[in-house]
């Protein structure tokens, strides 16, 4: 029973939220969104920085590998030492950035407008997942709990186990752009938008009970499935524009 407890994503696990709270402040709404905007405001000056310095002739190479690497090594930090969230969360945020603002740099150059367009539809998916949440049209189960982690860690082992194989030059079929490489790109997107209600539903149940620091942890696991939505759906885009 203890599964259905937590969210496909890692920043959500209860782990996080069994401390117990000697303080008075509690976490609240109000300062996720405040950490949330301020974490999505140093990731838009990382990348208007690389994109400036891409319009340039630099390449972007190296600070979107780095920014990867730093955001994984980050995450792990903040999984074992929660308490650090407090300023690991800004530098994930950073990190995020030049990962993001390569990619997006090299999309912008084949398919001029298209980041901006990903942007428009992944807040548009982020405020209807949430209205369908509030208005509890979609009710979070546990057999809904369990069939989105399911499905969102295969996703995540797919992702694993293609990456690994490009070290040994075998290139998976979900980076092409068949049929069967959009598919399995939809089905990755849809499951992005689906665990935020995951994480909307866990965030009600302890906003106002779980300690105030715990907040930053909340702003990652947000940023994390966030992003991951951002991406899904940049790629399925620029997948249908090359294919069309």
């Amino acid at each position: 029973m203890r599964a259905y407890n937590k969210t496909s994503n890692p920043a959500f696990s209860r782990y996080f939220w069994e401390q117990s709270n000697t303080g008075h402040n509690k976490m609240t709404i109000r300062g996720i969104i405040v950490k949330s905007l301020l974490s999505i405001f140093l990731i838009i000056c990382i990348i208007g920085f690389l994109w400036d310095m891409h319009s340039k002739g630099i390449n972007l190479k190296w600070y979107g590998l780095g920014g990867m690497i730093s955001a994984i090594v980050i995450s792990i930090i903040i999984s074992i030492r929660q308490h650090w969230a407090y300023f690991l969360v800004p530098l994930y945020a950073i990190a995020k950035g030049f990962f993001l603002g390569s990619f997006t740099a090299y999309v912008h150059d084949a398919f001029p407008n298209m980041p901006y367009q990903a942007i428009g539809v992944t807040v548009v998916t982020f405020f209807v997942v949430l209205i369908l949440y509030l208005t509890r049209i979609i009710v979070v189960t546990k057999k809904v709990r369990s069939v989105i982690i399911t499905a969102c860690a295969t996703i995540f082992v797919v992702y694993i186990i293609s990456w690994l194989l490009l070290f040994f030059g075998i290139k998976s079929f979900i980076w092409g752009t068949s049929w069967l490489a959009i598919g399995f790109n939809i089905i990755a997107a849809v499951f992005a938008a689906l665990a935020l209600l995951l994480d909307f539903d866990f965030i009600e149940r302890y906003k106002n009970k779980a300690p105030k620091s715990k907040e930053w942890l909340a702003t990652w696991g947000l940023l994390v499935t966030i992003i991951w939505l951002y991406i899904e759906i940049l790629r399925l885009m620029r997948k249908f524009a090359i294919r069309f």
